[in-house]
């Protein structure tokens, strides 16, 4: 059983999980187009308003499609023990991780290019001037956040619980991203800035790809310390 058996395991299970479909790509991508599409016909101004909603609801994309996706789906399958029995065959735990994080952020990133196309013909919203930054960092974008939702399982002690624990987290990510314009103090920009998900839009909005480099790249190395150190394949006895 190699990587690519788990990479085509994931998303196979991952496509036939419906509730998981509508809370995690469904209700995500209607949000990301509807809204910009909601702002272009009812603003004044609206092409530019609907471009930095839908600039800003990557962030969204991200926070639910990419981190809570991951989180969900890896302490349900921790709970049912699916990992601790894939644990017994060949595939070492590497495996088994990258071929869940690979997947989702395969998905994710698709989903955001879908999404920049489909507001291009429902809002108007042009098309990134760029495409190959614009892939470079919507894919590195998705990549981290997969990861961070593998290494937040950690902090979930059901799969039942994970919506509770992720909700905060995806609004955070969403007010922070700029989708819904509100006055920030200097300093809490600044905070808010240091977020994964607001490195990325941040980078779409500028077209800089340097700058969210090493904001990723700490988030990676926090990520892959808090997997090593806190990851559990089995629940906690009780």
């Amino acid at each position: 059983m190699s990587l690519t058996a788990a990479y085509r395991l994931g998303t196979r299970l991952f496509w036939r999980d419906t509730p998981m479909l509508i809370g995690t790509v469904i209700t995500p991508v209607v949000l990301s187009v509807g809204l910009p599409a909601l702002m272009r016909h009812l603003s004044p101004g609206g092409a530019a308003l609907a471009t930095v909603v839908f600039q800003g609801s990557i962030a969204l994309l991200l926070a639910l499609t990419a981190l809570m996706n991951t989180t969900m789906t890896l302490a349900v399958r921790r709970d049912q023990l699916v990992l601790k029995r894939l644990r017994c065959t060949r595939l070492t735990d590497a495996q088994i991780l990258l071929g869940q994080i690979a997947g989702t952020a395969t998905q994710t990133f698709a989903l955001i290019v879908l999404c920049t196309v489909a507001v291009r013909f429902a809002a108007d919203v042009p098309l990134p001037a760029n495409p190959l930054a614009f892939a470079a960092v919507t894919a590195a974008g998705s990549a981290v956040l997969t990861l961070l939702g593998a290494a937040y399982t950690a902090a979930v002690p059901r799969a039942e619980l994970t919506p509770v624990f992720t909700m905060p987290v995806f609004l955070l990510a969403w007010f922070a991203s700029g989708a819904i314009p509100i006055p920030l103090p200097s300093w809490l920009e600044t905070v808010l800035g240091l977020l994964p998900t607001t490195a990325v839009v941040d980078a779409v909005r500028t077209g800089d790809v340097v700058l969210p480099l090493p904001v990723l790249a700490a988030w990676t190395a926090a990520g892959l310390a808090a997997i090593r150190l806190w990851f559990r394949w089995e629940p906690r006895r009780s």
